[in-house]
C-alpha cells in the first residue's frame, strides 16, 4: 500500500513520536508499505510521521544514490531504524542542501554533524549501535529529526525562512505540483 505523504503544516510533523511495540504484528507490513511509499515518491528516506503515524520508525536508502554516482555517494546504506536514539554527534559539521518529501520544491543549506552514533532496532528487530558518517549520517539525522518533531526548514537561516514563508503556506494549502500523492492539512 502506498501512503500519501503528509504535507508541511500537518500537526503530526511537529510531534515527538512514540516508540513502537516491537511485538506489534502490523510492524512488518508497515515497513513494507513505507518502503513502497518512499520509492514511489523517489525518496531516499521516509519517517513514519510523514505518512501520518507518530511512531519512531524511519527508513534510509542511499544505496540508490551510490549506484548512480559512486564517487559522490560512496558506501550507501539501506536500513530501517526502529525506536532509534542518537547517542553521540561529532564536533565537525558540514553544510549541504537538503529537501523533503513533505516540503516539495523547497531546498536549503543545512549544517549537520558529519558523524553520529545511533542505537536502533533493525528490520529483523535486532538491536544495533552503529556509527555513520558523511552523507549517510546526514540522511539519518534528517529522518531522525522527523521522529523528534523537527523539520529541516527550522535549521535554515532566519532570512531564508522568511523568504520561504509564502511557499510553505502554499504547500500546506495543497497549492503545489507533485508526482506523488500527498495529504494536505488545509485543503
Amino acid at each position: 500500500m502506498i501512503y500519501p505523504i503528509v504535507a508541511y503544516g500537518d500537526p503530526v510533523l511537529k510531534k515527538v513520536a512514540k516508540d513502537i511495540d516491537l511485538q506489534n504484528e502490523a510492524l512488518p507490513k508497515l515497513l513494507e508499505n513505507m518502503w513502497q511509499t518512499m520509492y514511489n515518491s523517489n525518496g531516499i528516506g521516509l519517517a513514519a510521521p510523514q505518512i501520518g503515524k507518530s511512531i519512531r520508525v524511519f527508513l534510509v536508502d542511499t544505496e540508490q544514490l551510490e549506484e548512480a554516482d559512486p564517487d559522490e555517494y560512496p558506501g550507501g546504506i539501506k536500513a530501517a531504524f526502529i525506536n532509534a536514539k542518537i547517542e553521540a554527534y561529532n564536533d565537525t559539521e558540514d553544510t549541504r542542501e537538503e529537501g523533503c518529501l513533505s516540503i516539495p520544491g523547497i531546498n536549503g543549506d543545512v549544517d549537520r554533524p558529519t558523524e553520529i552514533t545511533i542505537t536502533y532496532f533493525d528490520e529483523s528487530l535486532k538491536q544495533q549501535t552503529k556509527t555513520f558518517s558523511g552523507f549517510n549520517a546526514r540522511v539519518i539525522q534528517h529522518e531522525y529529526d522527523h521522529i523528534e518533531g523537527k523539520l529541516f526548514t527550522e535549521k535554515l537561516s532566519p532570512l531564508k525562512r522568511r523568504l520561504l514563508k509564502g511557499k510553505l503556506d502554499k504547500i500546506s494549502k495543497g497549492k503545489v505540483d507533485v508526482k506523488y500523492r500527498m495529504r494536505f492539512p488545509q485543503k
